[in-house]
């Protein structure tokens, strides 16, 4: 349907008309800009699909006329359509264009409700980074958050990861077309990696080793030579390489890879390749798998054949049959299985379901809730009531007809992932081996009563896939909808967002609720904060005061002993003095007088022959410690105290008689 939009739009012939669209991943506006840009650089929706329904009711135009037509279409109805040759006669096909129409219309109408939000996981070495911005940013403002998160420069950053190659600073991200949630990594060719960047350092020898892969592309005989660290998957590496050579990872013939690198999940260091250095080899698949989802109805191949003649005769040179490139017949023997049987737990089953799913209609799709159904329910209906979501629980089965077009035209639909992400938790289902329906009508009934189960078991295997809408309640968890596999993208995305309605009404009553019981709660929380704080108080102030007259008690009892010490060594000094001499010796005698700080007087006679010590003991004794207090004269002003303790008073001139005081040291 894609393809024949396209070229009804274009006029190019189809060869040209694939490559464009893979180069593009499936975009039909974005192919549609690329082919013919308009003067204000991007192509509206609802005046494409004005001109993709002219195209189809009129006949394929050229660009020029494609391009008169959208820009028709936007400013108002055209009057008369334009006239062509074959526009007397509409083919009876002509319902593919209208059918997608309200397609763009629908995803134009949710975006002009509130901006959209774009989740972008990004990796740097051993680091991942979150980042969430609007659709209207650039490429150059998401760089320039990271230079806060990563410390990495701008002009040092090459951002990798673009489904279209790399893209310029410049560029608005909704030019990009891309879904909500978005995976990229950041290379800095010109640093050096450090011993810094590494966060587990407990992680095996191996997991810290570098691996040098040198990647030989066959088409272009080109070599790269690229160093990752162990702990980097295979799928990673395919992502890096498709950057660099172009070949989405899907399109990608490998050779070089060990046989124990059979999981894309596996670490570098647990792949089995070559240390330090392994060599690879890539080049693109002669086959396009893609090609055969998108032609759900051999109508549309009718007619492209009757407008583009025989371009489209053979499908061998896409390497696939009839039978299989418009799904019909029994395509499910000739790929593998969205979910293998009996698998030993949800978890497993569901990482198989979406790497299958992946490889089959391309990265862009609902994020599949990887785990049990049981989990899957906790996480949309158990948290807090601003934090649920509706739970939409995909059933697959490959034996229908309608599979592919729903998976590729509806599920993949960039506004119905996009709507999917932000409001609901997705949990996906295979049901096409009995033993995985048996598997999933049991967690039913556990989860969602027998009434579910029996309403599963009533459809039939040509309506599937279904789609079932679960809102978490109080009591019991109910189902919206089920909505069937035989619907339009427009249709669906309507029922969705009635179901969306209904949770919302009662999701703004559990919120009022919630907050109700939590007021009450905080001011319980509040009451008893303030009395255990008041508990608390009193204890610190019982404990301070305690405290504060134990300290006094010390402080008084060390006071004590210091005095009591101070006092023994005064009297054991005062004791040890010789006594006074008197005039009667015959011996010179020097008379001192000592004024204390105080203002008081000290006299006593002392022998010329005595020593200094016996003054300086003689002033201790009077409670003027050596320690504490020096000896000075008044003219010349001297240290008595900085003299030699030994030498005589006659030696330090103190004689007959002399007037000292005493001064504190400092």
């Amino acid at each position: 349907m894609i393809l024949a939009d396209f070229q009804a739009c274009t006029g190019i012939d189809i060869a040209e008309a694939i490559a464009l669209l893979e180069l593009n991943n499936w975009d039909l506006v974005a192919a549609i800009n690329g082919v013919i840009p308009q003067e204000n650089g991007i192509l509206q929706s609802s005046s494409f699909a004005s001109a993709a329904s002219q195209a189809n009711l009129y006949g394929p135009l050229n660009q020029s006329e494609a391009a008169e037509a959208a820009a028709a279409a936007a400013v108002g109805p055209t009057p008369n359509p334009p006239s062509t040759s074959s526009s007397s006669s509409p083919p009876s096909s002509s319902a593919s264009g209208s059918a997608f129409c309200p397609i763009l219309q629908s995803s134009r109408h949710i975006v002009e409700r509130q901006p959209r939000m774009l989740n972008f996981r990004v990796e740097y070495r051993q680091r991942t980074t979150e980042v969430v911005v609007e659709e209207a940013s650039t490429v150059g403002e998401i760089k320039h958050i990271l230079v806060t998160e990563l410390g990495v420069p701008v002009s040092k950053m090459q951002l990798k990861g673009w489904k279209s190659g790399d893209v310029p600073d410049s560029t608005v991200l909704r030019s990009l077309h891309l879904p909500k949630n978005n995976s990229l990594y950041v290379l800095t060719p010109d640093i050096a990696p450090t011993a810094s960047t590494s966060q587990n350092s407990a992680l095996p020898d191996s997991l810290n080793q570098n691996y040098l892969l040198v990647i030989s592309h066959r088409e272009t005989q080109k070599e790269y030579s690229l160093n990752f660290p162990g702990t980097r998957t295979i799928q990673e590496v395919k992502r890096n390489v498709s950057d660099l050579t172009n070949i989405p990872v899907r399109h990608q013939q490998w050779e070089g890879w060990p046989a124990s690198a059979s999981d894309d999940s596996m670490t570098l260091a647990n792949s089995g390749i070559t240390y330090p250095c392994h060599h690879l080899s890539v080049c693109r698949r002669s086959s396009h798998p893609i090609v055969t989802l998108r032609f759900p109805y051999e109508e549309y191949v009718h007619m492209i054949s009757d407008s583009e003649g025989d371009d489209f005769e053979d499908a061998s040179e896409f390497g696939v049959d009839d039978s299989e490139m418009f799904g019909m017949g029994s395509s499910t023997s000739r790929k593998s299985p969205l979910m293998p049987e009996n698998s030993e737990n949800e978890g497993d089953a569901l990482l198989h379901f979406t790497a299958e799913f992946s490889t089959r209609y391309g990265e862009v799709h609902p994020m599949f809730f990887i785990g049990s159904l049981e989990a899957a329910s906790q996480e949309a209906f158990y948290g807090k009531a601003r934090e649920r979501k509706l739970l939409a629980i995909y059933l697959h089965n490959d034996e229908s007809v309608l599979s592919n077009v729903f998976c590729s035209q509806m599920m993949c639909a960039d506004s119905i992932v996009a709507y999917l992400s932000q409001n609901f938790i997705t949990w996906a289902w295979d049901v096409t081996k009995e033993a995985n329906k048996a598997r999933l009508l049991t967690m039913c009934t556990r989860h969602f009563g027998s009434v579910v189960a029996q309403t599963i078991r009533t459809y039939k295997t040509d309506q599937f896939p279904l789609l079932l809408i679960v809102m978490g309640k109080r009591t019991s968890n109910e189902v919206l909808n089920v909505i069937q596999g035989n619907t339009t993208v427009d249709e669906l995305m309507m029922r969705l967002m009635g179901a969306q309605e209904i949770f919302t009404a009662q999701q703004q009553e559990d919120i009022k609720d919630e907050d109700e019981r939590e007021a009450r709660e905080m001011v319980k929380r509040e009451q008893d904060e303030a009395y255990r704080l008041s508990l608390e108080a009193d204890r610190k102030k019982r404990e301070a005061q305690e405290k504060e007259e134990a300290e006094q008690v010390r402080q008084e009892q060390m006071r004590k002993e210091q005095e009591d010490e101070k006092e023994a060594i005064r009297l054991s000094l005062e004791q040890a003095l010789p006594p006074e001499p008197t005039q009667e010796k015959g011996e010179p005698i020097s008379k001192l007088r000592i004024r204390t700080p105080s203002g008081e007087f000290l006299e006593r006679r002392f022998l010329g022959s005595c020593k200094l010590q016996v003054l300086f003991d003689f002033v201790a004794s009077k409670g003027y410690p050596f320690e504490e207090f020096k000896l000075l004269t008044t003219f010349p002003r001297k240290n008595i105290t900085q003299l030699d303790p030994g030498s005589t008073l006659l030696d330090a001139k103190l004689f007959p008689q002399e007037t000292l005081f005493l001064e504190a040291r400092e």
